[in-house]
């Protein structure tokens, strides 16, 4: 293959990615049709099956580049010398904008750990994860000088991403709930990220009366 059908299986690759990524993104796996991929990438149908014979695998594909974008700036953030504070915050805000952009990761994530966990490690997520070692190191010093209370870290860790996911996961049943049209809520959960933080940052405040 010379460079000039490299350059043009390169650019329809991409214009399939991005075509797929905003389907996804607006109508989720079941919703979406390979037509439609087809149509939003100006491609006919018979060439997106040549690349990818499933919608499923397609789904996976542009579920693992979100992730394998994503997992660098985690682990730069978590092992960088930012204070704590700054670390967690840095933190919320780039994840709830990650998934605010990419709204069908977390469910396929949470799907593929369920059903393949070990083709999930093995395949979807990149080998050079975040370390956490200088993140529990900070917080052992802040519990330790007395400024937050004591917390297990892993109590920690999942409490944060709990609060910044479910309710990108739980969309369909919070507008329900809530009463809010489609525009207010996607004002709510981008409101998450100050949510987020003060509610971490009131939770680590250490007792005045312990």
């Amino acid at each position: 293959m010379d460079k000039k059908e490299t350059a043009t299986t390169d650019t329809t690759e991409q214009r399939i990615f991005d075509a797929a990524h905003e389907v996804f993104v607006q109508k989720g796996l079941d919703g979406t049709k390979m037509q439609e991929i087809a149509d939003r990438a100006g491609i006919n149908k018979a060439l997106l099956h040549y690349y990818y014979r499933s919608k499923e695998k397609l789904y996976e594909m542009v579920a693992k580049g979100v992730i394998t974008r994503a997992i660098p700036v985690i682990r730069q953030t978590l092992e960088s010398d930012l204070p704590l504070k700054e670390k967690i915050e840095a933190f919320i805000d780039f994840y709830i904008n990650l998934i605010s952009k990419n709204t069908f990761v977390p469910m396929f994530i949470l799907g593929e750990v369920n059903k393949h966990p070990q083709y999930f490690v093995e395949h979807i997520l990149p080998k050079d994860l975040p370390q956490p070692q200088k993140f529990l190191q900070q917080l052992e010093a802040e519990i330790a000088a007395g400024h937050i209370r004591p917390i297990r870290p892993e109590h920690l860790v999942v409490n944060i991403v709990s609060m910044c996911v479910f309710p990108f996961l739980a969309k369909p049943m919070a507008a329900i709930i809530l009463g809010m049209p489609e525009e207010e809520i996607k004002a709510f959960l981008l409101e998450r990220k100050t949510a987020v933080k003060d509610f971490v940052f009131a939770a680590l405040r250490p007792d005045p009366t312990a």
